[in-house]
């Protein structure tokens, strides 16, 4: 008997343990939790981080993620107003709020990721086709300072680039439609923002097809602007060379003219001394220029040419 008394005492430990350990649960910091008794909603959620009681067997604990979490949208094609394809993609940062609607409405995360893929994405679409494509790529009108590389008229651009809401108004309103949409979830969506702004496959072709041939044409601009101002250079090098062989030649000549006048000076001054001897060395630079080995003369005894030759004894 006393065997079978340990042995009950024992078995009762071992079942008032096993109650005690199921009727206590921990929530941390980073859980929020509700109680479920044969699949319904038992009482208030469970916020705070902590040690709680429940019905051991019949109540089971369900936890939720308190801290935020991440919503990364798959990348959509969507028109714009002005006609232009364009491939969005978006995220978002999340939480649940409200465990008990959570639970009661999506039950885990998985089917709450599903459901903001279809709220988000739709929103979205439907913001995104109301407004231009410059709208979604600008946040505001601030000046640019190069528009596009020679391009002559920018103001006229830049009037044709004015946004009205910008692409942080746009998500702005987007947040705030579906902040009030998701509560009835239980959950709370803190932040959207678009990741990435792109053409699809087909205009963006088109679009590098018409930045090669717009960077073709500045090219050639700019090869035109060079040409001209070579032609330029070249011009003014030619005109300033001119200048300097005519004042060149001007000098040469003065300096010719002065050098002539000296000899003609010396000639005069050299005639008038011994006008014998002068004439004698004009007809001796008179033979050295007119005769020479080649040359033949046909001269009269009594030719003047040959008077300082008769004289030659």
């Amino acid at each position: 008997m006393k065997r079978i008394g340990n042995t009950l005492s024992i078995v009762l430990v071992l079942l008032a343990l096993i109650l005690l350990f199921d009727s206590v649960y921990i929530v941390t910091e980073t859980q929020q939790s509700i109680i479920t008794q044969f699949g319904q909603p038992i009482g208030k959620p469970k916020l705070k981080a902590g040690l709680h009681l429940k019905l051991p067997f019949i109540q089971k604990v369900t936890y939720f993620e308190k801290r935020i979490m991440e919503w990364d949208g798959d990348r959509n094609e969507i028109p714009t107003k002005d006609k232009k394809y364009i491939l969005l993609d978006t995220f978002a940062r999340w939480r649940i709020k409200d465990p008990l609607h959570f639970y009661q409405s999506v039950n885990n995360e998985r089917n709450a990721l599903g459901r903001l893929d279809d709220i988000i994405d739709g929103i979205t679409r439907d913001f995104i086709s109301e407004n231009m494509l410059i709208e979604v790529v600008r946040n505001s009108n601030r000046t640019m300072s190069v528009l596009s590389e020679g391009e002559t008229d920018l103001a006229a651009l830049e009037d044709s680039l004015k946004i009205e809401k910008g692409r942080l108004s746009i998500t702005r309103a987007i947040l705030e439609k579906v902040q009030q949409t998701v509560p009835q979830y239980g959950i709370e969506v803190l932040d959207i923002r678009i990741k990435q702004v792109n053409y699809n496959d087909d205009v963006r072709q088109k679009v590098f097809d018409r930045m090669i041939s717009e960077r073709k044409r500045i090219a050639q601009l700019y090869r035109s602007e060079g040409q001209g101002r070579k032609a330029e250079i070249d011009g003014e090098v030619k005109k300033e060379l001119q200048k300097i062989d005519s004042e060149a030649y001007r000098t040469a000549q003065e300096i010719k003219g002065k050098a002539d006048a000296e000899a003609a000076q010396i000639y005069a001054s050299a005639f008038s001394r011994d006008p014998e001897f002068y004439s004698f060395l004009q007809t001796l630079e008179s033979y050295r220029r007119t005769i020479d080995s080649t040359s033949t003369l046909i001269l009269s005894t009594d030719s003047e040419y040959l008077k300082y030759l008769k004289t030659i004894k």
